[in-house]
């Protein structure tokens, strides 16, 4: 397989994206970097990092040995990561991604997005780096504590970035429709993307529709949908979209597995996806989608499945894992 196989889709800034890139979430330090270079191996140009992953310096291990060993250069690459929820006020927001480039050992990125439309309070680098949802771990009930700081007051500082040459493009996730269209009434810079949790279980047409409007590329997180959570037991095997027998049947027709199928109708909805496995014959399997396609009906029984089921949702794993409710998604 080579990067040939892989399209991209266009940006509204002209930004050329793989439509498929591997996600590093969940991805244990001491197998990233082997990862890493293995998908760059296999023709992956798009690695869908950030901050709150805690793999970053691993990611930047991979992408030097994969560019080392002539599998690619830094320019093919499409590397995005994320401003973490504590870094939103103006005066961290450069600090926090100069630290991803560090950990990342790059000079710019292609792509930053705003992890969560949750500003918490600011925590040092040399107290805890990355500082996940906790302020104080050690508390006596520990909380998450959110800042005062409006979401414009981020995005001016994002764009700054894009001023300054560190990053290529910027974007958002886990917004509605309501926080984007805010966002363009005061954006220099619109947001090129917007990344959300997106399956056959939740299949969110209208923010789709919006964005497909308004000119702003979707990637979808978590394409698979349930098997990203079991675990961290926030899903169950039986909701594994991939045992639906709709889905089942349609592989079987066409000699695909379940998950291609899946995976071939996000792209088909016309998002990017960034599916995670650190198997190499999963790699390979789920970049190999661009020789079949789905039927309209094909799409439409899948869609069908749409049950508004959100596996990553703060106002639920908020409360149960740290305790503090913080909806987000009414």
């Amino acid at each position: 397989m080579s990067s040939d196989h892989l399209p991209t889709q266009r940006l509204a800034t002209g930004s050329f994206m793989p439509v498929i890139g591997l996600g590093l979430w969940k991805i244990p330090g001491p197998v990233v970097a082997d990862t890493v270079v293995e998908a760059i191996r296999c023709g992956y140009r798009h690695l869908d990092s950030a901050c709150d992953y805690g793999n970053e310096r691993e990611v930047g291990e991979g992408i030097r040995r994969a560019v080392d060993e002539g599998l690619c250069t830094r320019e093919e690459l499409w590397v995005t990561s994320k401003l973490w929820n504590t870094y939103h006020r103006v005066e961290h927001v450069r600090p926090a991604l100069e630290r991803t480039l560090e950990d990342l050992n790059l000079d710019f990125l292609d792509l930053y997005l705003v992890h969560f439309p949750i500003a918490l309070e600011y925590v040092d680098f040399d107290i805890r780096y990355p500082p996940e949802w906790l302020h104080d771990p050690d508390a006596e009930l520990p909380m998450m504590k959110p800042a005062r700081v409006p979401l414009h007051e981020t995005w001016a500082a994002m764009e700054e970035l894009v001023d300054q040459g560190l990053v290529g493009d910027i974007g958002v996730c886990n917004y509605g429709t309501g926080l984007l269209r805010d966002c363009l009434n005061y954006a220099r810079h619109p947001p090129a993307v917007l990344q959300i949790e997106s399956h056959p279980y939740l299949t969110q047409p209208r923010l789709l529709r919006f964005c497909s409007e308004e000119d702003i590329a979707v990637t979808a997180f978590s394409p698979l949908g349930a098997l990203s959570y079991l675990e961290l037991d926030m899903a169950s095997q039986e909701e594994a979209v991939i045992a639906q027998p709709v889905v089942l049947a349609i592989a079987q027709r066409l000699g695909r597995t379940p998950a291609q199928v899946i995976l071939r109708w996000g792209i088909q909805r016309g998002t990017s996806i960034i599916p995670k496995t650190t198997r190499p014959e999963r790699l390979v399997e789920n970049a190999a989608l661009f020789d079949f396609e789905l039927s309209a009906d094909d799409m439409k029984a899948i869609s069908s499945l749409d049950r508004n089921q959100r596996f990553n949702d703060p106002a639920v794993f908020g409360e149960a894992a740290f305790n503090t409710f913080m909806p987000i998604y009414d």
